[in-house]
C-alpha cells in the first residue's frame, strides 16, 4: 500500500506587482500551516518524501508545517506550480518505490482534480466535502492499493480523510 498526502498551500496574498509564482501567504495562511502542521504530527501522518511547488507560497506554507513534523526529505519541484492533475499524476507515478507515504505541496486546481481522479471509495463525508470545495491549506489523505507508484491508477484511491483548517478550528483543534 501507498499512501499519498495532498496538501494545498495556505492562504496567499496579492500584493501589487509580485508575480504569481512569488506571492507570499498573508497573515490567515502564515497561521493556518502550522496548525496543519501540527495536526500532520498529531495524527503520525508523516511522509517519507515532501515534493514541494516551485512558488514561493508552497514553500513557504510547507516551511511553517514542517517544523512541527519534522525533519524529512524535501524536494522543491517546478512541475507541481499550476499543474493539471494529469501532470501531477506524472510526478506521483515517478516516485521511488522506497518511498511510502508522499506528500505534494500545491495548487488549486490540480490538487482538487488530482484528488477526484485517484479516490474511488472511503470516507463517505470526507468525500462529501472533497467535492464541495478544497479550500486553501486543506488536506486530502489518500491510501493507494499499489505495490509500485507507478501503478497507480485512477478511481482505485481510498480518502482516509479530507482535513481543512476550519473543520480543525471548528472541532477546537
Amino acid at each position: 500500500m501507498r499512501r499519498l498526502i495532498l496538501f494545498r498551500h495556505a492562504k496567499s496574498a496579492y500584493p501589487d506587482g509580485v508575480d504569481d509564482h512569488d506571492r507570499p501567504l498573508d497573515a490567515r495562511g502564515r497561521a493556518d500551516a502550522p496548525r496543519m502542521g501540527a495536526y500532520l504530527a498529531a495524527e503520525a501522518l508523516l511522509p517519507d518524501l515532501v515534493l514541494v511547488s516551485s512558488a514561493r507560497r508552497t514553500q513557504e506554507t510547507f516551511g511553517l508545517a514542517g517544523a512541527a513534523i519534522g525533519p524529512v526529505e524535501t524536494r522543491e519541484e517546478p512541475r507541481i506550480y499550476e499543474a493539471p492533475a494529469e501532470r501531477l499524476l506524472g510526478v506521483v507515478r515517478e516516485t521511488p518505490d522506497a518511498v511510502r507515504t508522499l506528500m505534494l505541496v500545491g495548487h488549486n486546481p490540480g490538487m482538487e482534480d488530482l484528488a477526484s481522479t485517484l479516490v474511488g471509495y472511503g470516507d463517505r463525508y470526507a468525500f462529501a466535502r472533497l467535492q464541495q470545495k478544497f479550500p486553501t491549506a486543506a488536506i486530502a489523505v489518500i491510501d493507494l492499493d499499489a505495490e509500485r507508484w507507478a501503478d497507480v491508477v485512477p478511481r482505485e484511491g481510498r480518502l482516509d480523510r479530507f482535513v481543512t483548517p476550519k473543520g480543525l478550528a471548528d472541532a477546537g483543534a
